[in-house]
C-alpha cells in the first residue's frame, strides 16, 4: 500500500485509490495520524477529480467505520431519520424530529453545523439554553426512548473520520462536491444505525446544488450508495430559490419552529416540505397509516419536542416562555422596499450572507456564532410590500452599524416588481 504523500499524488492526477488505500485513509482521518493539510489536500483532489463507482462506496464505509455505530436492538419503533443539503431558513429538522416520533418512529437525528452561507441545526439548538448537542451514546439513547427523537450532532465516537473532513471542506472551498457530500452524510447516517433515511437534496439560487440537474445526480447518488449499504433511502428534490419559512438566524429559526409546533399552522411552504419528508420516512419504516398532518396540528409533535429539549438539558417550559429563553438582539429595524410592488425574486444565497455578515454564521471554522441576530419576518415571493406597507424584512441586528449594512443588502437581495412570478412547487420530484 502506497504512503499517504503517494495516494494524494495519485488521486490528484486522477488516478484511483484501492480499498485498502481508502479504509487507511478513513482511518487515519479518525485516529489523526493523517493531518489537516494532507486531509485538506484530499478533499480538494475529490473535488477536482471525484471518486468512482466503486471507490464512493468503499469511502463512505471507510468513514462510517472510523468509530463506533450504533445499535438500537430493543427499540420496538423503526428508527428513522431525515438529512438535508442544507439551505436559507431551512428549519425543517426541529418541526420534522418531533412530527415523527408522534407518529411511532424513533428519531436519532445527528445534524451538523453551518456551512457556508447556510445554517446549522447545531447552531439553531444552541440557541437554547441548557441544550447538549453532544450526548454521549447512552444518554442518546435514553432520549430516543424517553421523547421519541433527538435532534444532536455527532460526537467523536461516531465517524470522526467525516468530523474531521467536514470542516475542512468548508474551510478549503470544496463543500460542493457530489462524493464528499454523499460519504459525508452517509457516513453518519449508516453509523447511526438507522433502518430508514429521506434526504432532502435542494436546489435553487439559495442550495449548494443551484442547478436541478446537479441536484438530481446527488439525490441518485446517495439513494445508490445509501441503499447499497442496506439502509432504505429516499430523496425529495426540494426549491430553494427562495427562504424556506419567514425567518433566517438562529434563535429565530427555533421561534418560528415552535409557532409551527403550537400553532399547527406557518409558512406554506415550510409546512409542505415538512409534511412531505414525515410521509416518505413514514413509508419507508411501515407507519404510511400515520398521520403527520394531525401529528403537528394536534400538538402532539410539539409535546414530544417540548421533553425532548427538556431531556436533553433545555428548559422545561420553553414553548410556554420561548421569550424568556431565547436571546433577542438589542437593534430591531424593519426594511421596506423603496416603492409599492410584489416580491418577484429572492437572492437566497444573499440573504444567507447577510445573516452570516450579522454573526448569524461562520466565515471560518473557529468564528463564534451570535445566535440573537438573524432577519424575520421575510416577505415570501408574491408579497405586497412597500414603504408604508409590510416590510420586505425585519433586521435583528447587534449594532446600529450592522444594522445599516443588512438593510442596504437586504433591498439588492429581494426583487420588487409590479407581477408576481406564477406558483411553482416545493418539491419538485422524488428519486427512489
Amino acid at each position: 500500500m502506497r504512503p499517504v504523500k503517494e495516494m494524494l499524488r495519485a488521486k490528484r492526477d486522477g488516478g484511483t485509490l484501492t480499498a485498502d488505500e481508502l479504509r487507511a485513509l478513513g482511518t487515519g482521518l479518525g485516529d489523526g495520524s493523517v493531518t489537516d493539510a494532507q486531509a485538506a489536500a484530499f478533499a480538494m483532489a475529490v473535488f477536482f477529480r471525484g471518486l468512482d463507482a466503486d471507490e464512493l462506496p468503499v469511502w463512505t464505509a471507510a468513514m462510517r467505520d472510523s468509530g463506533t455505530v450504533l445499535d438500537w436492538s430493543g427499540i420496538d419503533r423503526p428508527v428513522l431519520d431525515k438529512h438535508s443539503t442544507g439551505g436559507v431558513g431551512d428549519k425543517v429538522s426541529l418541526i420534522l424530529a418531533p412530527v415523527l416520533a408522534a407518529c411511532g418512529a424513533a428519531v436519532p437525528m445527528l445534524s451538523g453545523r453551518g456551512l457556508g452561507h447556510t445554517g446549522g441545526t447545531l447552531d439553531k439548538l444552541e440557541s437554547i439554553p441548557g441544550y447538549d448537542t453532544r450526548p454521549a451514546p447512552d444518554r442518546l439513547r435514553a432520549v430516543v426512548e424517553e421523547a421519541g427523537c433527538a435532534v444532536v450532532g455527532q460526537t467523536d465516537a461516531l465517524a470522526p473520520a467525516d468530523k474531521k473532513l467536514y470542516a475542512i471542506r468548508d474551510a478549503t472551498g470544496s463543500v460542493e462536491s457530489i462524493p464528499l457530500i454523499v460519504s459525508s452524510i452517509l457516513s453518519k447516517k449508516l453509523a447511526a444505525g438507522l433502518q430508514g433515511l429521506v434526504m432532502d437534496v435542494k436546489h435553487g439560487n439559495g442550495a449548494f446544488m443551484a442547478e436541478l440537474d446537479d441536484a438530481r445526480a446527488l439525490a441518485r447518488a446517495l439513494v445508490d450508495v445509501g441503499t447499497a449499504a442496506g439502509l432504505p433511502t429516499t430523496a425529495l428534490l426540494t426549491d430553494m430559490d427562495r427562504v424556506l419559512g419567514v425567518t433566517a438566524g438562529n434563535a429565530l429559526e427555533v421561534r418560528e419552529s415552535i409557532d409551527v409546533l403550537t400553532d399547527g399552522g406557518g409558512d406554506a411552504r415550510l409546512v409542505e416540505v415538512t409534511l412531505a419528508l414525515a410521509r416518505a420516512l413514514l413509508d419507508l419504516g411501515g407507519l404510511g397509516d400515520a398521520d403527520p398532518a394531525e401529528a403537528l396540528a394536534g400538538g402532539r409533535a410539539a409535546e414530544h419536542f417540548a421533553r425532548m429539549v427538556a431531556a436533553l438539558g433545555g428548559p422545561s417550559d420553553l414553548l410556554e416562555n420561548v421569550d424568556a429563553h431565547l436571546e433577542a438582539a438589542p437593534v430591531v429595524r424593519e426594511v421596506h422596499a423603496e416603492r409599492e410592488g410584489v416580491v418577484t425574486a429572492h437572492a437566497t444565497r444573499d440573504i444567507g450572507l447577510i445573516v452570516t455578515e450579522l454573526g448569524g454564521n461562520r466565515h471560518t471554522e473557529a468564528d463564534t456564532i451570535d445566535h440573537a441576530v438573524g432577519l424575520d419576518r421575510i416577505a415570501g415571493v408574491g408579497r405586497d410590500v412597500g414603504p408604508g406597507g409590510p416590510p420586505l424584512a425585519v433586521v435583528h441586528a447587534r449594532s446600529e452599524d450592522a444594522a445599516d449594512a443588512a438593510e442596504a443588502a437586504l433591498r439588492a437581495a429581494i426583487a420588487v416588481g409590479e407581477r408576481a412570478p406564477e406558483a411553482r412547487p416545493v418539491v419538485t420530484e422524488a428519486v427512489t
